[in-house]
């Protein structure tokens, strides 16, 4: 059975469009940050080195946006207690990331 490949060149292409909203730099990297579960936002910057808090907030609140994950917040006087958790379409993302993973150590070059 061939694989039915969409033209992603084509701006209106759905698939095109979904791997924008992956392919920035540090979306990837949260998904698999909270597949483990919700974790707050200090939680989330230890676990990523390298991210500022703007690059942080900005990155959640833009996949808050597209429905790949929720923001609960607990409580809402200072200090403030708030946690991100995948939704269902965020935790969908796990079987093809996890067939990613085994394409890169697939195709690695063997260590030195």
């Amino acid at each position: 059975m061939a694989v039915s490949v969409p033209d992603v060149l084509v701006e209106s292409c759905a698939t095109r469009q979904a791997l924008e909203r992956l392919a920035a730099k540090w979306r990837i990297l949260l998904i698999y940050a909270l597949l483990d579960g919700p974790h707050r936002p200090a939680r989330l910057r230890d676990r990523l080195p390298g991210i500022t808090q703007k690059v942080l907030t900005e990155t959640l609140r833009g996949m808050e946006a597209d429905g790949l994950i929720v923001r609960h917040v607990y409580k809402t006087s200072a200090p403030q207690h708030v946690e991100y958790a995948l939704t269902e379409l965020g935790k969908s993302l796990e079987t093809p990331l996890a067939a990613i993973c085994a394409w890169a150590l697939e195709h690695s070059p063997p260590a030195a």
